[in-house]
């Protein structure tokens, strides 16, 4: 999933080139709320079926 959102983002050839400490934190914390709402949802979806 987090290579996904890298994808996404735009970023994902910047993180296979210099890897992600390479990345600012604002980056990071983008990802890494992407990957929450994301699982937040899919959560939500599996309990209502």
């Amino acid at each position: 999933m987090k290579m996904e959102i890298a994808k996404e983002l735009g970023i994902w050839d910047q993180v296979e080139k210099e890897g992600w400490n390479s990345l600012s934190n604002a980056i990071c914390g983008k990802v890494g709320g992407i990957m929450s709402r994301r699982l937040r949802e899919e959560r939500k979806k599996s309990d209502g079926k």
